[in-house]
């Protein structure tokens, strides 16, 4: 009589799993609605499809151009190449308007120009010379109305040109063509009335430097080390250029 084991009162041989039966070969599942347990009785973490972490709004992908906005999902930082085609094109357009508003100005000049009185020859203390002198001089002032006129009116039609579009629509026209646009970095929306005007600001300001300051501020997106290409009237109106 053999001693065998105690729980096996009969003598028979254990049973190996068969192919295709829990436990040969393959890790037991748990039951649906239990937490499947990693090393250390931990709960595993719980993968996306890939493998591959959701990445937190503003995140940047690793050297691939790419960024999580809220809002919008993953888009494509746009590129310095595109940015600069949309900022040619947006220069035709503005000097179209340029050509517009300066023609109507030069219309009023030489409308004016035209009462400007010759009155020389006339006896200086005569009513003629007197009424020659201040039509000349109501002439002259006609004309430096209508330059510094047409002035006003193209700086008005560039700021709401490039203030307005960009804050209802996120969008110039040079950047609607290469599909490209403006959102708040925090939102993924349209940059509205604020950050439109701040972002149409900055360069303008720079502007006045001879123009250095402006062309410093469109080139500031190459000093961006973060790889969001952000300029400074980027990071000051908190703003991004994306492709849609």
């Amino acid at each position: 009589m053999s001693f065998g084991d105690p729980n096996n009162p009969y003598g028979q041989q254990p049973q190996q799993p068969q192919q295709g039966q829990p436990g040969y070969g393959y890790p037991q599942q748990a039951p649906q609605g239990v937490p499947q347990q990693g090393a250390y009785g931990y709960p595993a973490q719980q993968q996306p499809y890939g493998g591959v972490p959701p990445q937190a709004p503003g995140t940047l992908q690793a050297n691939n151009g790419y960024i999580n906005v809220a809002g919008l999902g993953t888009v494509q930082v746009a590129t310095m190449g595109r940015r600069f085609g949309a900022r040619v094109i947006d220069g035709i357009v503005i000097s179209v308007l340029y050509f517009i508003f300066s023609a109507i100005g030069f219309a009023g000049i030489f409308g004016a120009s035209k009462t400007l009185d010759d009155c020389t020859g006339m006896d200086p203390l005569s009513s003629a010379y007197e009424t020659c002198v201040n039509d000349s001089a109501e002439a002259a002032g006609g004309i430096i109305a209508a330059f510094f006129g047409a002035l006003l009116i193209f700086f008005l039609a560039t700021l709401l040109y490039e203030w307005l579009m960009i804050a209802f629509v996120g969008a110039t026209v040079g950047k609607m063509a290469l599909g490209l646009k403006v959102v708040k970095e925090n939102t993924g929306q349209v940059p509205g009335i604020g950050g439109g005007f701040i972002r149409w600001i900055i360069p303008m300001v720079g502007a006045i430097v001879c123009g250095i300051g402006q062309l410093l501020v469109y080139l500031s997106p190459f000093f961006d080390n973060s790889g969001k290409l952000q300029g400074w009237h980027d990071r000051a109106a908190g703003t991004l250029v994306v492709k849609k």
